[in-house]
């Protein structure tokens, strides 16, 4: 019998309404804000009545490099979520919202797989609540903003060759990284070079994420620099007059956003920054009222170890003030036998060697979660059918070796029964955290900041900072943002900025070419290797399978 896809299983599901779903955690009505049955936005007017209420465990799912062959990073999320409320535990899932890039690009719906997913798919993987159109159009306003500014007199005294704010839209198309606009004649505006970015990697989508209210979100948007001055000084939103508009754009963007699993587990879906030029991690809302609301609530962070989970350490919990009680790492045979030197097709035979020869890489991600970030970790081993006992026994043996118990997941295949053992692991690591370790102290030199994130979690030898990068840093450092945390930008395919360096390179150099400032989510960009802030297309876009049937169901999404 034919496998069916996850969007067949997605849409062969029975969901309860949302507004049960909702009721199941506590939340009033009047909080509950429904787009049709099953979607809904909850009120932060809710934080309030939660103030007194104890935080439950945090829980970090991160991952390995990622390969070609898959990790199921959100599936190992969305199970282990499942998995818990099946162990008698109240559980509460907090997730990214997918970008219309990878869904129409290379990597695809973004929703969990099998019977460990996130419904409704579809809807959740297209424009879902429209948050990620608002940050498009904030982050648009603005640039429409600026250069009107110049246009109409240019009274704050704009250099347009200093201007760093782009435009974006959420979408791939490598097309518009780099433009020249105002063309046409003086009627049609100021000529300039400018640019697109994707609407993850828009500094709005960022000061959303780690906004906890609307007055602060202003507060925020009102600190975003968007060029300089003649003379050299920042001119930001606030100067512009521009936060009020860009807010109200952003007004229902910023309440997160409830869904459930196929289980009827819980799901708060919000903000989609990416890890590998983002800071990579849902809301601090969102992660704040799954704390308030579960005992356990389970949170990803994008891509592996040394993106995803070094920011939403070091970026996210050192803002919001959160500490996670245990990490999950999620690793498979298939992607550790690439690690190890195959190729894609050679990876359903079984391999010791070659899993062997790819452990390295696990084993760092292990070392940064438990040296460097001083948590407590459990291997999460997801099972694709091809893998064999001796493959799977391999793997557990190597990781008790590193003092790390790893656990075979099938949540794919079984939903939350096929994550129990991995949920009884979670439960028995949270109480285990330390005090907050991070890689590096906020009064460091910006170029040691970078230094401490690539020596210590990325495992480099040494770093180059290109020279306009350092002129940038030192005018950064003068004007006073010295303080703020980092958040490097690179390939999330190796640890290095080379993404054809697999497994655990080691005596490499991480280059950085360039530097932005984040003065409105208060931190600064590093763009290290050929890191590109607005990605393109591949040779076959995912958009080629995508279609919509005579009764309007949507397929090809997985």
């Amino acid at each position: 019998m034919r496998q069916q896809s996850d969007i067949e299983i997605a849409q062969a599901a029975s969901p309860d309404s949302i507004t049960e779903i909702a009721a199941g955690i506590g939340i009033p009505e009047r909080f509950v804000e429904t787009y049709g049955r099953v979607k809904a936005k909850i009120s932060l007017g809710y934080m309030a009545d939660l103030a007194d209420r104890e935080d439950g465990a945090l829980i970090l799912v991160t991952a390995i490099t990622p390969t070609p062959a898959g990790e199921g990073k959100t599936t190992t999320t969305v199970g282990l979520g499942d998995a818990l409320r099946r162990v008698g535990k109240k559980s509460v899932v907090a997730l990214r919202e997918p970008s219309l890039g990878p869904v129409f690009g290379m990597k695809g719906g973004a929703a969990g797989g099998g019977y460990a997913q996130v419904i409704p798919m579809e809807d959740i993987n297209l424009h879902f609540t429209g948050d990620l159109h608002a940050v498009s159009a904030a982050n648009n306003l603005l640039a429409a903003m600026v250069d009107n500014h110049v246009y109409q007199g240019n009274a704050l005294d704009i250099d347009t060759r200093s201007i760093t704010w782009r435009r974006c839209m959420d979408i791939n198309d490598r097309q518009l990284r780099n433009i020249t606009d105002g063309l046409g004649g003086r009627t049609n505006g100021v000529p300039r070079e400018d640019g697109f970015d994707i609407t993850a990697a828009s500094e709005v989508m960022a000061v959303l994420c780690l906004s906890k209210d609307m007055d602060e979100l202003r507060e925020n948007l009102g600190r975003i620099v968007v060029g300089y001055s003649r003379k050299g000084d920042p001119v930001t939103v606030g100067g512009l007059g521009a936060q009020g508009a860009m807010a109200a754009l952003l007004r229902d963007a910023l309440n997160p956003n409830l869904v459930q699993t196929l289980e009827h587990t819980p799901v708060f879906v919000h903000g989609g920054p990416f890890a590998n030029i983002a800071h990579g991690c849902n809301s601090l809302a969102a992660t704040r009222l799954a704390l308030k609301l579960g005992d356990y609530a389970v949170t990803e962070a994008g891509f592996g170890a040394d993106l995803g989970a070094e920011k939403f350490i070091d970026i996210k919990c050192r803002r919001g003030g959160l500490r996670p009680a245990a990490a999950v790492v999620v690793a498979t045979v298939r992607a550790l036998k690439m690690h190890g030197g195959l190729a894609k097709d050679a990876l359903t035979a079984e391999d010791l060697g070659a899993v062997g020869r790819g452990m390295p890489n696990l084993y760092k991600h292990i070392e940064n979660l438990t040296g460097v970030f001083g948590l407590p970790a459990v291997v999460a081993v997801n099972r694709f059918p091809s893998d064999t006992d001796a493959e799977l026994a391999l793997v557990r043996e190597l990781c008790a070796g590193r003092g790390v118990k790893a656990v075979i997941s099938d949540v794919w295949a079984q939903g939350g029964a096929g994550g129990e053992e991995l949920a009884r692991e979670v439960v028995g690591l949270c109480g285990k955290a330390g005090e907050p370790k991070y890689a590096y102290t906020l009064d460091m030199p910006v170029a040691e900041k970078i230094k401490a994130i690539a020596t210590r979690v990325y495992g480099a030898s040494s770093v180059s900072i290109a020279q306009a990068a350092r002129k940038e840093i030192g005018r950064l450092e003068e004007l006073g943002y010295g303080g703020l945390p980092v958040c490097i930008a690179k390939t999330q395919y190796s640890l290095s900025d080379n993404a054809a360096l697999m497994g655990r390179p080691e005596g490499f150099t991480i280059n950085v070419r360039a530097v932005r400032l984040s003065a409105g989510a208060q931190f600064i960009v590093a763009l290290a290797g050929e890191i590109m802030t607005m990605p393109g297309l591949p040779k076959t876009p995912a958009a080629c399978a995508v279609d919509v049937d005579t009764d309007g169901r949507i397929m090809g999404i997985f």
